[in-house]
Parts: structure tokens; C-alpha cells; sequence
């Protein structure tokens, strides 16, 4: 029996604008969770707080993924 399963071609077409959407919703995720600190015991608060910092971390590293992907397009990345 033959397969036919090809992979599908990379199209970083809108990499940037995704990146983006999840730059913010990770924003968005920080503000929600800072919102619920002051309702949270010592041991939830460091767990938030633990956590925020991890979210930080990922969105400089997401934010070096959006210069490199603008940078790609400037040149001239076509597929």
C-alpha cells in the first residue's frame, strides 16, 4: 500500500501577525493572573508569580522571533 502523505510546504507568510496574536494574549494572561493576586494565599501568589516570569521570558523570546521574521520578509523571503 502506497502513501501519498507529502509535507505540507512552510508558508511563514503570516508568522509575523501570529506572533504577534500570541504576544498578546500572553500580555493578556499576565494582566488576568496579576488581577487574581490579590485574592491568592502566600503559596498561589509565588506560583502566579513563578509563572508571569516564565510568560515574560516567552514573549522576548517571541518578540526575537518577530524580528527575525521581519527581517526574513524584508529579504525577501517567498514561500
Amino acid at each position: 500500500m502506497a502513501y501519498n502523505n507529502k509535507p505540507k510546504p512552510d508558508d511563514r507568510s503570516d508568522n509575523v501577525e501570529k506572533l504577534q496574536t500570541m504576544v498578546q494574549n500572553t500580555i493578556e494572561n499576565i494582566n488576568e493572573a496579576e488581577e487574581t493576586l490579590e485574592f491568592s494565599n502566600a503559596e498561589d501568589r509565588a506560583r502566579v508569580e513563578a509563572k508571569n516570569e516564565r510568560r515574560k521570558e516567552s514573549i522576548d523570546a517571541m518578540r526575537s522571533e518577530i524580528e527575525d521574521e521581519t527581517q526574513a520578509r524584508q529579504n525577501g523571503y517567498n514561500q
